[in-house]
């Protein structure tokens, strides 16, 4: 039998395996917790600060988002979405050092009726997020899928953009300021550190909380026929895609909502990325990917995770404890899951794994404007 310590002890190099023993690299004082990248570890406070920081910087960079505008947040209930629901919380509330200054609701699309699941799954799921939406106070809206097939298919279309701000830093700095003169105005006895932080609470106050409407059993049979005439998981996926956009499209119209916050991660919108090349979507990546998606005109639509990586948002949530609620995907009772999104997903996450920069290489040279074009060259010849 060979005898390895012994013969060769000393000749063969040992894996060295990494371990979160060394300081935080923010404060230098604390240890650290976790490791984000190589050479990126946090303490748990500094780790905080970071997270929180990169949501605003990129609210703050873009200044696409006015003050007093109001503002959709769709939460589908998993980890990116709910991830920036608390952060939106956190700058919105009273001891935030630079408050946002818009007011949000809460979008839920119930997809239950076209992914198979029972009434009694999906009523579950809803009152696991109710008890979350009513925890932050804000009006929220809880939408069934079958509501689609009542909407006119106008909804996906352009509208008029006449309300739509310049998104100048001089115009960004006057409507802050005319936000603020407002406020004082509509309430004399504030001062202008109070003015700013009366939003925070604007809210909870001057709104009521949504519902959900009703939904008749002929409807859901109406949406799973729908569904069933589509051949390919690839189409099925796609066309909830559609359906639930016009869902949120149609309800920021209808409840005065001028922005529509989705919470696509960096690692989803590189699989967006590599899954719309394929299906010849190559010319749309700019505002498929981008950070503001302006082509529907009166409503416009931000991500502004755009840059967490699904394991910084999986390390906070469960740090800090910010509740998310599975809930089965299209694919998730399908005998086929050979979709197109799907075996990108499985591609991309599988080359993560042993190549780590693989998720940061595809979104930053796919979600640049100037290099869109040479990225559907580069990728479609390597498809």
């Amino acid at each position: 039998m060979c005898q390895v310590d012994e013969e060769y002890n000393g000749q063969l190099e040992h894996r060295v395996t990494p371990r979160v023993s060394k300081k935080c690299v923010k404060c230098k004082e604390n240890a650290a917790v976790l490791i984000i990248r190589a050479g990126d570890a946090f303490c748990r406070g500094c780790f905080k600060e970071y997270f929180i920081h990169k949501f605003r910087a990129m609210l703050g960079k873009n200044r696409v988002i006015f003050p007093g505008e109001k503002v959709l947040l769709a939460v589908s209930g998993g980890p990116a979405s709910s991830s920036m629901l608390s952060q939106v919380q956190e700058g919105l509330s009273r001891d935030a050092p630079k408050k946002l200054r818009f007011v949000p609701g809460i979008i839920y699309i119930d997809e239950g009726g076209a992914s198979g699941q029972s009434m009694e799954e999906r009523e579950r799921a809803v009152a696991q997020l109710e008890s979350v939406f009513r925890a932050t106070n804000y009006h929220y809206h809880i939408v069934h899928l079958e509501q689609v097939l009542s909407l006119p298919s106008s909804v996906l279309e352009a509208g008029s953009s006449a309300t739509e701000k310049p998104q100048t830093g001089s115009s960004y700095k006057a409507a802050v300021d005319q936000f603020i003169q407002t406020r004082k105005n509509q309430h004399p006895d504030l001062s202008v550190e109070n003015a700013q932080s009366h939003l925070s609470s604007l809210s909870m106050q001057e709104v009521e909380h949504g519902g959900t409407s009703p939904i008749t059993p002929e409807q859901t049979q109406a949406l799973q026929r729908l569904f069933a005439s589509v051949r390919t998981l690839t189409a099925k996926e796609d066309l909830l895609h559609t359906l639930r956009q016009h869902l949120i499209l149609h309800t920021a119209r209808t409840q005065g909502y001028t922005k529509v916050m989705m919470g696509d991660s960096c690692s989803r919108l590189a699989i967006k990325l590599l899954s719309n090349i394929s299906l010849g979507r190559g010319a749309s990546l700019a505002t498929d990917t981008g950070f503001s998606d302006p082509r529907y005109g009166d409503v416009v639509i931000v991500r502004p995770m755009r840059d967490y990586s699904s394991k910084e948002i999986a390390y906070y949530n469960r740090m800090f404890d910010i509740p998310s609620v599975f809930i089965p995907g299209l694919d998730t009772k399908a005998q086929d899951k050979a979709s197109i999104q799907h075996l990108t997903e499985s591609f991309v996450t599988k080359l993560q794994t042993d190549f780590p920069s693989t998720v940061s290489t595809i979104y930053r040279i796919g979600t640049s404007e100037r290099h869109t074009c040479g990225t559907v060259l580069r990728l479609s010849a390597l498809g």
